[in-house]
């Protein structure tokens, strides 16, 4: 039984359904109803169980519309588009666990490179955007991968929105960590091209060989082609001397080259999986 000793009247009401009450007799209006059945009741009759039922379906899906997290908030804040947002704010390794494990591996990494060699550093980070790509996209590693097939989105867009997310978030930690390798001046920054040309690499065999298998595959060759090159130049191998970071610019080229050739076969699931 209805104890407030006050109900809505009939303007009122009318008002309410077609949202023209405002606050704060909007807060009282609605408290009222949620308390009082026979405001509800008087309200169905006066607008027809139709349009309240739509009412209140507005309010459930409101209630259920999902809580915008802080990176989906960034992104739209600096004009991303909502459902461009959203996709890319579901990206695996834009989560917390992944930002604090690259950062733990650049802070780890750079301090053994002032321990014993600058190369440390420089052959590892060029490897976080690489396993960062690889988590970004695919049906194994993102949780979220049947719905971005499905959403009114080229594949191959919404892979380089992707990749050019973890390609930033990682440039950034790996260029805050470069500041801990003062002494080596610009050598510190010997992984950028590195990191450029393996991702591009990496996501030009994605079509063939999948993510992941992608991923291994540039991961691993980058490593023989370090450790096989070790001993030339200051920076420990050949691959981080001038003429090194030319051959990978020109690498990379080339992997955009055929990634831009290669985009239509990312429309095919079965190309990714």
């Amino acid at each position: 039984m209805d104890t407030t000793g006050w109900h809505v009247s009939e303007e009122e009401l009318r008002r309410y359904a077609d949202r023209a009450l405002g606050p704060p007799l909007l807060w009282s209006t609605e408290a009222h109803l949620a308390a009082c059945a026979g405001c509800r009741e008087r309200l169905t009759a006066a607008v027809g169980p139709e349009l309240t039922r739509a009412g209140w379906e507005r309010l459930d899906a409101e209630l259920d519309a999902p809580v915008p997290g802080p990176i989906e908030r960034l992104l739209t804040r600096v004009g991303v588009a909502e459902h461009t947002a959203r996709l890319l704010a579901a990206t695996p390794v834009l989560r917390l666990s992944w930002l604090t494990a690259v950062t733990i591996t650049l802070a780890f990494t750079a301090l053994l490179a002032n321990l014993a060699h600058p190369a440390v550093f420089l052959a590892a980070a060029p490897l976080l955007p690489v396993a960062g790509v690889a988590l970004s996209f695919g049906p194994r590693v993102d949780p979220t991968y049947e719905v971005a097939v499905v959403a009114p989105m080229h594949t191959f867009r919404l892979l380089l929105l992707r990749c050019t997310a973890v390609l930033s978030t990682t440039t950034g930690l790996s260029a805050a960590a470069s500041l801990a390798l003062p002494e080596y001046g610009l050598t510190a920054l010997g992984w950028f091209l590195p990191a450029l040309a393996l991702t591009l690499l990496s996501l030009a065999l994605t079509p063939r060989l999948g993510p992941v298998l992608a991923a291994a595959a540039v991961a691993v060759s980058w490593v023989v082609l370090v450790t096989s090159t070790w001993g030339v130049g200051s920076a420990g191998s050949a691959v981080f001397v001038p003429a090194g970071q030319l051959a990978l610019a020109l690498t990379g080229g080339v992997a955009a080259l055929m990634l831009a050739r290669l985009r239509r076969a990312f429309e095919t699931p079965r190309r990714i999986r």
